[in-house]
């Protein structure tokens, strides 16, 4: 299993949500740099970074954050969050982030992801963000009337190499994942599906692991010391 530790930035400081509102929030601390390190010292192989500024509001308050990470590690490092332009990919890539996530733009600037794909490859990851099985937009806020099945064939189409899969109602719940629909995913996109939402123990990950899912993100189990990252990061 690849796994990635989630540091989700919101007014400078780390924070977890659940199911994604914005006044549900809980902090882990004032430095997303210093978090990095801890994840870091404890075996962590790659990291999942998420401005929350950038996604409900539109503002740029965490992405100096996200680029002291970038200049503290080498290791790979994926962003997403508040991504809706040309300019706010090219800023993470030219600062050598390896991977850019978008969501909203998938739905709304379907030819806006399909030149980003031509140009920049398996660098350009998509979010697709689900509730009750219909994809959301800005933030989770917005839920549209696409189905996340259709979504993933029309990222097959455009090219796209890798998904984020979150169900949003298992988000920062620590009730496990949505198996059933990860599955789906995977049995319908092409490429790696990243699983997200909902993980709340070391068991989780081998369930997934064993239904054929083989890259999660884990955000608040790792914060609430249920999972030994180091110990996964072992095996």
């Amino acid at each position: 299993m690849k796994i990635y530790p989630a540091i989700d930035i919101k007014d400078g400081k780390c924070v977890r949500l659940f199911q994604g509102l914005a006044d549900q929030v809980t902090e882990y601390g004032n430095s997303p740099v210093d978090m990095a390190s801890t994840w870091i010292s404890q075996g962590a192989k790659r990291l999942h970074l998420v401005d929350l500024d950038g996604a409900f509001n539109g503002s740029e308050a965490a992405r100096n954050s996200i680029l002291d990470i970038r200049k503290a590690t080498d290791l790979p490092l994926q962003v997403g969050g508040g991504i809706r332009s040309v300019e706010d990919v090219k800023v993470y890539l030219d600062a050598g982030l390896d991977r850019v996530i978008v969501g909203t733009m998938a739905i709304e600037k379907p030819e806006l992801l399909k030149e980003l794909v031509a140009e920049y490859g398996e660098k350009i990851v998509v979010s697709v963000d689900a509730k009750d099985g219909l994809v959301t937009t800005r933030g989770w806020v917005e839920v549209s009337e696409k189905k996340a099945v259709t979504l993933f064939k029309e990222l097959n189409a455009v090219g796209v190499k890798t998904v984020v899969y979150t169900d949003i109602s298992r988000d920062g719940a620590m009730i496990g994942p949505n198996i059933e629909a990860l599955v789906a995913a995977n049995n319908v996109f092409e490429g790696t599906v990243i699983a997200s939402g909902g993980i709340s123990s070391e068991a989780d990950i081998y369930a997934l692991e064993k239904a054929g899912i083989t890259d999660v993100i884990v955000g608040k189990a790792l914060y609430e010391g249920k999972i030994d990252l180091a110990k996964l990061e072992e095996k």
